[in-house]
């Protein structure tokens, strides 16, 4: 919370406080990988920004997540190309190997799985996306040994 009080404060000389709200709301959830309540409140008292308006901003915008998520965001990819290729298969397999459907998170933390209209790589379809990072041309035998690939790498950090 103090690196985030640190840049609400350095927004303050800034003519526009307000205007840093999303950028405060991206570090939030950055930090906590979600938007906590608590934290929220913080960031209005901090900002001097009424809750209310806070809030409104952090549930309309679908990037922010209002629950907790885990380590991993994976997106998979709905549009129209990654359909007609195969995207189905994809979200299905990643169902089967990590036991949750979509909106929801692993009970370890380690995964949260979401649906998303199109990742703009219709291309290389059918894609998904995980904290950021494209993974293309996706088949189910490759969609596993991505998840599997990020067990082993987390695994190898806890040792």
């Amino acid at each position: 919370m103090d690196k985030i009080k640190t840049f609400i404060d350095s927004t303050k000389t800034k003519e526009y406080t307000e205007s840093f709200l999303i950028e405060v709301l991206h570090r939030v959830q950055e930090s906590y990988r979600y938007l906590r309540k608590d934290v929220l409140a913080k960031v209005a008292e901090f900002m001097n920004i009424p809750k209310s308006r806070v809030w409104g901003v952090a549930s309309f915008y679908s990037y922010f997540s209002l629950k907790p998520r885990g380590e991993y965001v994976i997106s998979v990819c709905h549009g129209t190309a990654c359909y007609v290729k195969g995207g189905e298969n994809i979200l299905a397999t990643i169902i089967d190997e990590l036991g949750i459907e979509e909106g929801e998170t692993t009970e370890d933390m380690m995964f949260t799985l979401l649906t998303v209209r199109c990742l703009g790589a219709c291309a290389q379809a059918p894609v998904m996306m995980i904290n950021g990072k494209i993974y293309n041309l996706l088949t189910s035998k490759k969609a596993r040994k991505i998840l599997h690939q990020l067990r082993a790498d987390r695994e190898k950090k806890e040792e």
